[in-house]
């Protein structure tokens, strides 16, 4: 396990408390994905807009439910990126050798598109109560070979997203167009939804230029 990507999250959770007063606060929530390209937000940025990833991984849409409060805590957001997708559209088994208990095979899906969709406007509701301009991120694509996905599921969920988005007024961050147009190399291995340094890299350049976009930066 990467150590830098295990105490990341907490890092900037800390950093809170060196808010600097003149600069507008942007929140990131997500998976491992979102914390892979979290550092590469913060660098582009640096200077501009104050950027934190929540402690953690936000995993599936459940798991939002129940830790969002304590997510966004009693900052005054100006700008809350989020995402949740990648376990949601998840197969698990509990006999499965791979990372996570994968198994598109036998496992079990880990939320219906329907309770995906309507979980997401549950969060985006409550989302909006705290007036930050908000932001949802598609889901990045699933590629051949995943062990625990099925190639085309992303595009089922992001649409399922895009009308919860579309209802609330929601601007959304197209990372699903970018990350299909990835090369191979971008990716750490075949079949892997992660990404390297410079795929993380590319991916947080369009997150940072959406919230600059946001905050007319």
């Amino acid at each position: 396990m990467n150590r830098k990507l295990l105490f990341f999250p907490f890092a900037l959770v800390l950093s809170t408390a060196l808010w600097a007063k003149d600069l507008p606060k942007a929140l990131l929530i997500g998976d491992s994905i979102s914390i892979g390209y979290t550092p590469h937000v913060v660098a582009a940025l640096k200077g501009k807009v104050q950027v934190i990833h929540h402690r953690g991984n936000a995993q599936h849409t459940g798991t939002g439910l129940k830790m969002l409060d304590r997510w966004v805590g009693n900052t005054q957001w100006d700008v809350i990126h989020f995402n949740w997708g990648l376990w949601d559209l998840c197969y698990r088994h509990p006999q499965s050798k791979e990372q996570g208990r994968r198994d598109k095979k036998r496992g079990t899906l880990t939320t219906s598109l329907e309770q995906y969709e309507n979980n997401l406007d549950e969060l985006v509701t409550r989302l909006k109560e705290t007036k930050a301009k908000l932001i949802w991120a598609h889901t990045s694509t699933v590629p051949q070979g995943e062990a625990g996905r099925r190639v085309g599921d992303d595009d089922k969920y992001n649409e399922a997203a895009t009308r919860v988005m579309k209802k609330h007024g929601i601007r959304i961050n197209d990372l699903n167009s970018l990350t299909d147009g990835f090369p191979s190399e971008l990716f750490v291995k075949p079949g892997d939804v992660h990404y390297t340094s410079e795929g993380s890299r590319k991916i947080g350049q369009a997150v940072a230029k959406e919230i600059s976009q946001a905050l007319s930066l």
